[in-house]
């Protein structure tokens, strides 16, 4: 591939085919496919996931430090107002110098989408979908789906309440069924399609927004009311824009297999 064309792979604007792995990539665990429920469920009330692969861990700073010294135009004088707002990288010292607070193990904040979606990319990788992220977030050290398992949810939502949290680092959570650390308990993640909370039933299909989801009859339609962990989740993917940079808002990286 050439210098031009792996650039433009990095922005998102080439996608990469790649299938027939013989082995798991290093740092990634294999996720088996299956049926999901969505938050606010389809009106076929299930969604199919394909086995895909997953990072282990979130993306640190210290790997976003190498990536933008590998690609320059994700400087934070760089980045284009349209593609990262005025808090991308705010806590840095400079342009590649992290933050003297900063632990270089602790998962990469202040990246936005656009950003995240180009770091996967250059990795010869991609974001999640939310219904991928989901999948693999389900999942407590000993179930595949632990999303009925009161004790599972609680202590999800006991890691929403606890601060600062983005400064731990990676790896200090539990290790899922999958082998997959830190899906609770450290930061939020981008997904590829983090604003497809905002769509549902047909209009998933069609593009056009679910007004109920704005109103406080939005919890009619959805698939299980006592998820109060995944409503956090939904609302929250549901107010950000894609150039924005939050503290305490990371991201990993995917691949279909």
């Amino acid at each position: 591939m050439s210098r031009l064309k792996y650039i433009f792979a990095c922005f998102g604007l080439l996608a990469f085919s790649l299938t027939g792995y013989s082995q798991t990539p290093t740092g990634m665990q294999p996720i088996k496919g299956g049926t999901l429920i969505p938050l606010y469920g389809l009106d076929s009330g299930k969604v199919w996931v394909d086995d895909f692969l997953l990072d282990i861990y979130p993306v640190t700073n210290e790997q976003y430090l190498d990536f933008v010294k590998k690609y320059p135009e994700w400087k934070r004088a760089n980045a284009k107002s349209i593609f990262a707002d005025g808090n991308y990288l705010s806590e840095w010292q400079s342009d590649l110098q992290l933050g003297t607070h900063m632990n270089p193990k602790s998962p990469i904040s202040n990246v936005s989408w656009f950003a995240a979606k180009a770091y996967c990319a250059c990795q010869e990788k991609r974001l999640p979908s939310v219904d991928e992220w989901e999948l693999a977030a389900r999942a407590s050290e000993t179930k595949a789906n632990a999303e009925n398992d009161s004790s599972f949810n609680t202590r999800i939502i006991e890691s929403y309440e606890t601060p600062n949290t983005y400064s731990k680092t990676v790896g200090s959570t539990y290790k899922n069924f999958w082998g997959i650390y830190d899906m609770h308990g450290l930061v939020w993640e981008w997904t590829s399609d983090f604003n497809s909370v905002l769509i549902s039933g047909e209009s998933r299909q069609d593009g056009e927004a679910d007004r109920n989801l704005f109103c406080a009859g939005a919890a009619i339609s959805a698939s299980n009311l006592r998820d109060y962990a995944a409503f956090m989740r939904y609302a929250f993917r549901g107010s950000i824009k894609a150039n924005y940079n939050i503290k305490n808002l990371g991201f990993r990286c995917a691949k279909s297999k």
